[in-house]
């Protein structure tokens, strides 16, 4: 996107973010590859906080063009109910000492993720799940989860089809294989990628958790060795031009990078937000055709010089305004632009005129005001200059004669009063 593009109001994709402890305090914080890719694409991000009680203010956040779930701890297993998998309190314990990080059930995280992937169900708004988004849009739909895959799936599978699924040793540079299916968003995405005859790419991996039982709405696009669904979609909600969009990965795409280097390890990579973020327009053109607001139009040069000499002369009335119009005479000529303006600016409409009148009419007065000031200075000179070269006598004279006409003037203007006063009634 053309960066002259960012002056107009973008869609909105909503993200919430992931709790953790910095300083001995919580924090707030979304990985900022997820960031860079939606604003690249031409989408906004707005970040939800993990705060106690902000799942009841969803509201608030409207209008939602996307959703963007990705990262965090475990899914609550009540969530979705899962009684088979038999893990005993032995190894839950295990479990929850090899993955401290993950096994602390974030209850808010929860409540916030499954309202927004539910709203999205609801109305059909772009939902790209990341990771533990695809866990919770999957138990969104009445799926399940492997509660640990390294007790309940790699145990049933022979040692050739066993894949690990996280490595702390190797943490961003682990990968292990996925089989991709054929003609799925996933397919034309890494096309290029893939070796002719076969379906699979490399992907990394930071998760013990995965979807068990995939949701009935959902087909899958890949699937590790030992069976693990990898990715899936709804086929009934996939037309990025159209604003349709559901889908979640369980490797995180953007986090794909070669070593030491920005560079995506297939071309296929960014394509899941490439195609999210064109959903996410494509529903905020939909829903909302009337809201998007005009390209501002660009000024050249002069123009913007222009403008800026107006913008100043109308704050410099503001000031005169606020003092009292105690300001030196010497800055008359920075109000004439502002009042210039308001004479000549005959092409506006009513409101627009009337708007500028009450914004500006201290221009008009100020400008009216140094007029003023300038006269009178100006004979307030030829009469001093006049009477510098009369006697004392005449400047008497002078004085009793205007004293004399300020005493007529009070009687005449109080008997002129009282007439209009007799003549309401009052």
């Amino acid at each position: 996107m053309a960066a002259d593009d960012l002056s107009v109001i973008l869609p909105r994709v909503l993200i919430v973010s992931r709790r953790t402890v910095r300083k001995n305090k919580f924090v707030d914080f979304v990985g900022e590859y997820h960031l860079d890719l939606i604003v690249g694409y031409g989408a906004v991000p707005v970040i939800v906080p993990r705060v106690t009680g902000i799942h009841m203010l969803l509201d608030s956040f409207e209008p939602i063009h996307g959703v963007l779930l990705c990262e965090g701890e475990d899914v609550d297993p009540s969530l979705y109910e899962d009684e088979t998998s038999g893990l005993s309190p032995e190894e839950m314990e295990e479990i929850r000492q090899l993955h401290a990080s993950d096994t602390a059930i974030d209850t808010e995280k929860d409540s916030i993720e499954l309202r927004l992937a539910k709203l999205c169900l609801d109305r059909n708004i772009p939902f790209l799940g990341i990771c533990r988004g695809s866990q919770v849009l999957n138990v969104a739909c009445g799926g399940t989860l492997y509660q640990d895959l390294e007790k309940e799936l790699s145990k049933k599978v022979p040692e050739a089809q066993k894949v690990a699924h996280i490595d702390y040793e190797n943490y961003d540079g682990h990968r292990h294989k996925v089989n991709v299916v054929k003609e799925t968003p996933l397919h034309h995405w890494f096309r290029e990628s893939l070796k002719e005859g076969e379906m699979e790419i490399l992907v990394n991996s930071y998760h013990h958790q995965g979807v068990k039982k995939l949701a009935q709405r959902f087909v899958p696009m890949a699937f590790s060795a030992d069976g693990l669904t990898e990715g899936f979609y709804d086929p009934d909600v996939y037309n990025p031009e159209e604003g349709k969009f559901i889908m979640g990965l369980q490797f995180h795409p953007e986090r794909m990078r070669r070593a030491g280097s920005e560079e995506f390890d297939y071309p296929g990579c960014p394509f899941a937000y490439k195609e999210f973020v064109k959903a996410v327009v494509g529903y905020e053109k939909k829903v909302a055709p009337s809201a998007r607001v005009p390209k501002p139009l660009k000024l050249d040069q002069e123009m913007e010089n222009r403008r800026k000499v107006i913008v100043q002369s109308f704050s410099l009335a503001r000031i005169m305004y606020a003092r009292g119009s105690k300001m030196n005479p010497s800055k008359e000529s920075e109000l004439e632009p502002g009042f210039e303006f308001l004479v000549s600016n005959t092409v506006l409409s009513l409101q627009q005129e009337n708007r500028l009148m009450q914004m500006g009419a201290t221009v008009r007065n100020a400008f009216s005001c140094f007029e003023k000031l300038k006269l009178n200075e100006e004979r307030g000179k030829i009469a001093k200059k006049i009477m510098e070269k009369m006697s004392v006598e005449q400047l008497n004279d002078l004085m009793s004669f205007y004293h004399l006409m300020g005493q007529i003037s009070s009687e005449v203007l109080e008997r002129k009063l009282r007439e209009i006063v007799s003549e309401i009634g009052f």
